[in-house]
């Protein structure tokens, strides 16, 4: 049914459900997993406060996003491997657009399936700040399954 699945994590609880899932549906279906974590880097000058942070501090920030970003990864490909999983890769992405590097993710390594969580943001919250899941939803051409 599926040979590739990509799951996309951002390493939060609700996001854990659907790396379980995904581990899951990929034992079920002798499925490789891809686990993708996508770092967004902003702009390269940052204000913390009133201080503008210089380029070396500015470097050490997205240097701590990308080692966090590779924690969560290894960490969920080692609970796939540990359940079985054949042949779990890992990335970690950087991109602006969460949604555009998850759907360019799955459209590169040939994925038949991404699954990801919904974080279920309402009312004002999803006016202001949007939602990458219904983004990926609506862009993607890869299946998608969202977990709630």
């Amino acid at each position: 049914m599926y040979e590739r699945i990509l799951v996309a994590t951002d390493g939060s609880e609700l996001s854990d459900l659907a790396v379980n899932s995904a581990i899951d549906l990929a034992l079920l279906t002798q499925a490789e997993l891809m686990v993708v974590k996508v770092v967004q880097h902003y702009p390269a000058s940052y204000f913390e406060g009133s201080l503008l942070l210089s380029q070396t501090e500015v470097s050490r920030l997205r240097e701590q996003a990308d080692a966090e970003a590779q924690r969560v990864v290894d960490a969920v490909k080692e609970k796939a491997d540990g359940r079985g999983v054949k042949s779990t890769r890992s990335i970690v992405m950087q991109g602006e657009l969460i949604s555009e590097a998850i759907i360019e993710a799955a459209r590169v390594h040939h994925c038949d399936l991404i699954v990801m969580a919904s974080h279920g943001r309402r009312g004002i919250k999803r006016l202001l700040m949007g939602s990458e899941t219904l983004h990926v939803l609506t862009h993607s051409h890869t299946p998608v399954l969202v977990l709630r």
